[in-house]
């Protein structure tokens, strides 16, 4: 179960991460939860993918955010898999659109 403030994206991550490092779970959340609660799932995920790069990008050769560069990489695996779930016809754009930074 949810509770107060945790978004049906939150909720889904934090079942599909469960076995994942604490700190890596914790860094991708935090960065999950600054989302719309109202945004999609995969959308969601996209756009948490999307800040925890550009916070990765904005510190280059910063070994600090080596774990915001993982959560960006945990977050767009996730965006995808959402999406696959939600439109699986729709995963192609989905996919090129992530990568596109469109969403």
């Amino acid at each position: 179960m949810a509770g107060p403030g945790v978004t049906d994206a939150v909720q889904w991550f934090r079942e599909q991460s469960a076995g994942a490092p604490a700190a890596l779970r914790d860094r991708a959340e935090r960065y999950l939860q600054r989302q719309s609660p109202d945004a999609p799932r995969a959308t969601a995920l996209a756009a948490a993918a999307r800040e925890a790069l550009a916070a990765t990008l904005a510190h280059p050769g910063d070994r600090a955010v080596a774990l915001d560069l993982l959560a960006a990489d945990a977050l767009v695996t996730l965006a995808l898999k959402a999406s696959a779930g939600e439109d699986p016809e729709g995963l192609g754009r989905f996919a090129r659109e992530l990568g596109s930074g469109v969403r």
